[in-house]
């Protein structure tokens, strides 16, 4: 019989019986989280965003003390996110975004702002100016994506596929800049702030478009039939760099099979704008244009250097190229590890990089920060090291210091700044961690591996509170994505780090926790990150999630009859999957906002099977397509599928339409399979609530201690 749990769960709910040391969702869950860090271009000061309780502000720390201070005074947990922080070139002013879903597939219907508070007044996304020395912040005007120009006195900014431009002081309204066809996007300045370098998106092709002023007509450069994006202006401001792939059309492929996704940089002269090819790829599936953060991350390095990413030797690594091209590309970070986030320094003649590297074999499942010259003249060198996890790299206005965000197994996320010469790092804004957080009772993950079915050797995390003999209840963890690594510490994506504190808790409660960072996820070399057979086309990596499943079967520590399984969107996906396939293994789970039927999970088409058709692609192959796309979604396992399940969705989600839960729910109760479920009106996909987040979270802990526990199977303390 079908049980309905509340959206209004209450939030204080307190799990089972406390165990001494134990401590509550409330106290781990209210860590600060850190987000969007910036540096100033001229000075020592760093800014950043911090999510508290919900409650969303940026703050500054000026060098050498780098004291954090708080520069706006929003005090809601309303679900307006802080995005696109960035600092005029003098330093004084920092320009944001408030408002909007920057982690959404796709808008809702007419494009209207998230509203997860529910409030009868239509949210805006919206784009502010404040000074960095503190005080009210300036309504600019309604857009996202800004750019401030090089003198400080005027900002560009997209509104409706338009881009806009107001007086940085907010002295009057933003005007639309130019007419242009199609949709315009990603503005960025001239270094002498005359002309505005922007996308122009024409569907199956796009430009790189030119925008000085009204009396002149918007330059093109090198314009074709291939898809142009990405652009970056030298120094000097006479040529643009940018990316360049082909564009949308073809003989349709074989839906089965993984397409190549292959791409050059172009460098182009601002005066003529002709172009040439500076860099090419290669045609293989290796070659694709990468997918990791920033992309195929584009830096115009010293010397005419140009700075990029590329997977061709199997792991995204960092290459150097000249912008004049005829010259191979100049490999700077060799060695089986993934280069994450990048950043110029301000003199160009380093870049800032974190990877999945180091002195310890298992800084594999870590991230730590590294400099090495754009012109590959040293080695690179490592600028933290041990048992933490760093990201987002920024070096300081005056060259003297690298920020970035950190955590480690028992530290929630923080602001840190290292001297760029190597040193001692310094935590920042740490009197910002609640006192009641309960860093001591947290457990540091164990790395271990197994391997699938078919042989490939699959990473996870164990998490695991206290000793004794006697067997637990064990819990599979699976992340979505899946283009993500869990790590042995506190995440750096809000989404996972509250998943951290999630599985942290349920080690706490006697759960023998295990995440599996399964293939389609990033941190292992490209092989691993593009399986054949995965997603829709054969669900190849859930070979690697019952092989983690049978892995705790096998632990003597582990009740072999009592293991669940809980995930979120794609982890949601695999949950079901699990469920479905393997009730023998998994005994009850937790199925948040997942992917049930692989043919109506399309942004414009309900029927991604149907989508497919097109000349060239013949019945057979489509029927052949319809058949794995079928057996790849959980709604092909509902007959075998007996585990009781609790499903969890918000109803405004623009990443996995609402109603793969619905249908799902009708066709389990059919079959008398016992399901709960928790609905969260007006919410989105990455809830944008803190509320909503402790209210899920409850949810899910008490599901799972309910149908997995039994009297006597809690931790030995």
């Amino acid at each position: 019989m079908k049980k309905l749990l509340l959206a209004i769960v209450a939030a204080t709910a307190v799990v089972g019986a406390q165990t001494p040391g134990a401590f509550t969702l409330d106290q781990i869950l209210s860590y600060p989280f850190p987000d969007n860090l910036v540096a100033s271009p001229t000075a020592a000061t760093v800014a950043w965003t911090f999510t508290e309780r919900g409650v969303r502000n940026i703050y500054a720390a000026d060098g050498p003390e780098f004291k954090a201070r708080r520069l706006t005074n929003y005090t809601d947990d309303d679900g307006q996110e802080l995005t696109s922080l960035s600092f005029s070139h003098d330093g004084k002013t920092m320009v944001y975004v408030r408002g909007g879903d920057h982690g959404s597939n796709w808008p809702a219907e007419g494009n209207l702002m998230p509203d997860p508070s529910s409030s009868p007044v239509q949210p805006k996304m919206q784009v502010w100016a404040v000074s960095v020395s503190g005080g009210t912040p300036t309504l600019l005007g309604d857009g996202d994506d800004p750019a401030i120009a090089p003198d400080g006195s005027r900002v560009a900014f997209v509104k409706d596929r338009r881009i806009f431009i107001a007086p940085l002081d907010g002295s009057k309204p933003a005007e639309q800049a130019f007419f242009a066809r199609g949709s315009s996007e990603s503005p960025v300045w001239s270094p002498d702030g005359r002309t505005l370098a922007f996308v122009s998106d024409r569907d199956d092709h796009s430009f790189i478009g030119l925008f000085t002023d009204a009396s002149r007509p918007i330059r093109y450069l090198a314009p074709s039939t291939s898809r142009d994006s990405d652009p970056v202006w030298s120094p000097d401001g006479k040529t643009i760099a940018y990316v360049r792939q082909p564009g949308r059309g073809g003989v349709p492929r074989s839906p089965l099979a993984q397409q190549p996704s292959p791409w050059a940089i172009w460098v182009a002269d601002a005066a003529s704008a002709s172009g040439h090819e500076a860099w090419k790829s290669g045609a293989a599936l290796v070659d694709s244009l990468p997918r990791t953060a920033g992309g195929a991350n584009l830096h115009w390095g010293d010397g005419n250097r140009l700075v990029f990413v590329s997977y061709q030797d199997n792991w995204p690594h960092l290459y150097s190229v000249p912008s004049a091209g005829g010259a191979p590309a100049t490999l700077l970070t060799p060695g089986a590890f993934m280069v994450e986030y990048a950043s110029m320094s301000p003199d160009r003649h380093f870049i800032v990089y974190n990877a999945n590297t180091g002195s310890d074999r298992n800084d594999i499942d870590r991230r730590h920060i590294f400099k090495v010259a754009v012109d590959g003249s040293s080695a690179p060198a490592a600028l933290t090291s041990g048992r933490g996890i760093e990201w987002t790299p920024v070096e300081t206005g005056d060259g003297a210091s690298v920020a970035f965000l950190a955590s480690d197994p028992q530290r929630s996320p923080l602001p840190s700044i290292v001297p760029m010469a190597g040193g001692q790092t310094r935590t920042l804004a740490a009197d910002r961690l609640p006192a009641s957080f309960p860093s001591a009772a947290l457990v540091t993950p164990e790395p271990v591996t197994f391997r699938a079915s078919d042989g490939v050797e699959v990473h996870g995390q164990l998490f695991k509170s206290g000793s004794g003999a006697a067997k637990r209840p064990a819990v599979v963890y699976v992340h979505g994505g899946p283009p993500r690594q869990m790590l042995l510490g506190w995440h750096y994506m809000n989404y996972y780090a509250n998943d951290y504190a999630a599985n942290q808790y349920l080690a706490s409660r006697g759960f023998v926790v295990l995440s599996v960072n399964y293939r389609l996820g990033i941190g292992y070399g490209h092989a691993f990150q593009y399986p054949e057979h995965a997603g829709a086309r054969g669900a190849s990596e859930y070979l690697d999630v019952i092989a983690g499943g049978k892995y705790l079967q096998a632990r003597p520590d582990v009740d072999a009859k009592h293991i669940g399984i809980w995930g979120g969107s794609y982890g949601g996906y695999l949950t079901a999957l699990a469920l479905g396939r393997n009730s023998d293994v998994f005994a009850a789970g937790v199925d948040i906002h997942g992917v049930h039927n692989w043919d109506r999970q399309g942004r414009q088409a309900p029927n991604i099977v149907a989508a497919w058709a097109g000349d060239g692609i013949t019945e057979a192959d489509l029927k052949e397509a319809a058949k794995v796309t079928y057996q790849s979604s959980p709604i092909s396992a509902v007959a075998t599928w007996k585990s009781p399940v609790l499903l969890i969705h918000a109803d405004d989600d623009r990443n996995v339409e609402f109603h793969q839960t619905v249908d799902l729910e009708r066709r389990l109760l059919e079959k008398g399979v016992k399901v709960e479920e928790l609905v969260i009106p007006d919410d989105i996909h990455d809830f944008l609530l803190w509320r909503t987040w402790k209210t899920v979270t409850t949810a899910s802990g008490a599901y799972l201690e309910r149908m997995l526990m039994k009297s006597g199977t809690t931790s030995q303390r």
